[in-house]
């Protein structure tokens, strides 16, 4: 017992001198030698190629440390400038019902805090929600599976446009419809640029995707994919039908990109015979937040499962019998050789996931069919609405789901500033004479007939 306490009283001594002389890794000496041998003999000799103009000169403009109370009180100030507006405006972002008990289940510790689920044994309820995004987002789309999901819906298209050139032997471009939001359409072109892929584009005629100038295209036998939209970037709905066997008599990739939301209610990927799915899981209950973070779904077919990026989870049994939930089929370039990884996703928006998993678990089929029907009746009856009026007319003369373009007769943008000073986002101005307007199942009649009588005067 007094050997213990000797020991113990000397173990407590030597963290005390640790602590009293803290650990210095490199001393002049090391740095000397370092920089002797890399030929130099000063630290100023490591940013000698750098332009003398944009090297910093003095300290950073830094303010005074404040208080606490302070920070909140500055905040608030800056909290105070934004406007509280009544949203019709879509583009991408939707401002959808969020249940209320989504946040307070969300924030709980052990949501809020999980880490990327690496140990199986210890992160089994990570995992088994993860499951069940995978499989409520396989059957919203129709697909065959889901992975964990990508950071939002332009990078998960970008990756669909990496799964189609890999799926190919020896095409390397991949065509995108003119019709696709062009956020999204930046993103794409951007991975393409790295990875070495041609991009191709589709054009449009009259507010869809021009099915015969896909065709044409194809028939080069030179394209790894196909992408289109499903609403398109003018609120349009368009019509497959074709465009998967066109696709596939020249090996190439069906890639349809979706407002999650709105599959309650329209034709499927699947249905569509798509070979992969994408699109952004705002629409589901996500709260715009200033544009994130979001969360991009992607599903495909069994035949690309191997190509898919990022993780999939898996449902098994442990050694006892019981059910249990793995990582399985994992194509980052943490678990397989890097050369035959199909992207560097190494992570996915896991909270953002369980988010989207509560939201569909409350609201049910038919929970997302009445929202998607009231999004439907309401843009529709606001759509009519406006056409009463001498001073709009049709943009396109094409179905639409809950967002859609009108011409407008005056200025757009003193229309949009009248609309804002009355407490209204009424929408995005897409044209000198369009705006797009977007309506959820969150606006009211009260609300979307105070915007009409603003319109009308």
């Amino acid at each position: 017992m007094v050997i213990f306490i000797y020991l113990c009283i000397l173990l407590l001594n030597i963290v005390a001198i640790f602590m009293t002389y803290k650990f210095f890794p490199h001393t002049d000496k090391d740095i000397q030698e370092m920089l002797a041998k890399s030929g130099m003999t000063s630290l100023e000799d490591l940013y000698a190629e750098v332009p003398k103009e944009v090297l910093l000169k003095d300290y950073y403009q830094i303010p005074e440390a404040k208080s606490e109370l302070e920070i909140r009180q500055y905040f608030n100030n800056l909290g105070s400038k934004n406007k509280q507006l009544v949203c019709f405006a879509g583009g991408g972002a939707y401002d959808h019902y969020t249940p209320s008990s989504i946040p307070f289940l969300v924030e709980r510790s052990e949501f809020l805090t999980s880490y990327t689920p690496y140990q199986a044994e210890i992160s089994q309820g990570t995992l088994h929600y993860i499951f069940e995004y995978q499989s409520m987002m396989a059957e919203l789309t129709g697909m065959d599976i889901s992975n964990a999901c990508m950071y939002d819906g332009p990078s998960a298209t970008a990756e669909a446009m990496l799964m189609a050139n890999a799926n190919s032997k020896k095409a390397n471009k991949v065509l995108v419809s003119e019709t696709v939001d062009k956020k999204v359409l930046n993103v794409v072109k951007t991975y393409a640029h790295f990875h070495g892929v041609e991009i191709g584009i589709i054009k449009a005629t009259e507010g869809v995707t021009d099915k015969a100038d896909m065709e044409q295209q194809l028939s080069t036998g030179e394209i790894a994919g196909v992408i289109v939209q499903q609403p398109n970037r003018f609120g349009n709905i368009e019509d497959f039908t074709g465009y998967a066997d066109a696709c596939h008599d020249k090996k190439a990739l069906f890639i349809i990109n979706s407002v999650a939301a709105d599959l309650a209610l329209l034709k499927t990927p699947g249905e569509w015979k798509a070979d992969i799915a994408v699109g952004d899981g705002q629409s589901l209950g996500v709260p715009m937040c200033f544009g994130g973070a979001y969360i991009g779904y992607l599903c495909c077919t069994d035949k690309m499962m191997r190509k898919m990026p990022g993780r999939i989870v898996g449902k098994t049994l442990d050694h006892d019998g019981r059910r249990a939930f793995c990582l399985t089929l994992q194509a980052r370039e943490q678990h397989i050789r890097r050369q035959k990884a199909t992207s560097n996703i190494c992570s996915n928006q896991s909270l953002m996931a369980l988010w989207v998993t509560i939201y569909m678990s409350l609201m049910g089929k038919q929970g997302l069919k009445e929202a998607a029907q009231m999004s439907y009746d309401g843009a529709h009856y606001l759509y009519e609405e406006l056409l009463k009026s001498e001073h709009f007319k049709k943009a396109f003369d094409k179905p639409f789901f809950n967002e859609f373009c009108v011409r407008y007769d005056g200025n757009v943008d003193a229309l949009l500033a009248k609309l804002e000073a009355n407490g209204i986002l009424g929408g995005i101005k897409v044209a000198d004479d369009t705006i797009m307007m977007a309506v959820t199942e969150k606006r009211t009649k009260e609300e979307v007939d105070h915007l009409i009588a603003l319109c009308h005067e």
